[in-house]
């Protein structure tokens, strides 16, 4: 009989404290407190290796598009050249970042990728290293961007190359469209003017 009671008594322990112990782990911990991240807060790598920080770029409207020499958007390129010339002395930025991500259409090495969008495609605007932009090996800033709240569920995400992040004077970002949307549209080059009118926070 004693042992019969001693296993009682342990079954019993157990039922009231088991409970209690998943209580206290499923009970949300409050995250700290931090700073509302902006674009400014995140860096790529040049073609060169060395960093290159969108902080570089604060204050200023930043156009942020992924490209790839090999695709069939890449005569954006040129059109994101002419915004470029046209807008710099506004404060208008346009930064290519290079990937590979869709179609193996930008396979070839930092340094080769750079020497054609120069010389070939007469890229005068800051381009950063290959970059990932999608999957699990994204860039940190393409994470952050995807879930901001711009453009719609459809186009909050490169599911092509030539994606274009619009990201205002705060580094919020404002505008966020696929590989369809040209970058001289008017309705697109409306939201740069109306982007590069808002003053300097």
């Amino acid at each position: 009989m004693p042992t019969l009671l001693k296993a009682f008594c342990i079954v019993a322990l157990l039922f009231w404290t088991f409970p209690a112990a998943a209580a206290e782990q499923s009970t949300p911990i409050a995250p700290l407190t931090a700073k509302t991240l902006t674009a400014f807060d995140f860096a790529f790598k040049a073609p060169d290796g060395k960093d290159l920080p969108l902080s570089a770029y604060k204050g200023k409207v930043v156009l942020i598009v992924n490209t790839a020499t090999g695709c069939g958007f890449a005569g954006h390129l040129n059109e994101l050249q002419q915004l470029y010339t046209k807008y710099t002395d506004q404060g208008l930025v346009v930064l290519g970042v290079p990937s590979n991500d869709f179609g193996g259409q930008e396979p070839v090495s930092n340094e080769a990728m750079a020497e054609t969008l120069k010389n070939t495609r007469g890229v005068t605007f800051p381009i950063t290293a290959k970059t990932a932009v999608s999957g699990k090996d994204a860039h940190d800033f393409y994470v952050w961007a995807g879930k901001q709240n711009a453009g719609n569920l459809l186009t909050n995400k490169p599911r092509w190359n030539f994606h274009k992040y619009l990201i205002g004077r705060d580094g919020r970002v404002l505008e966020s469209t696929g590989a369809t949307t040209n970058p001289l549209d008017k309705g697109f080059v409306s939201k740069i003017e109306a982007a590069l009118t808002s003053k300097t926070p």
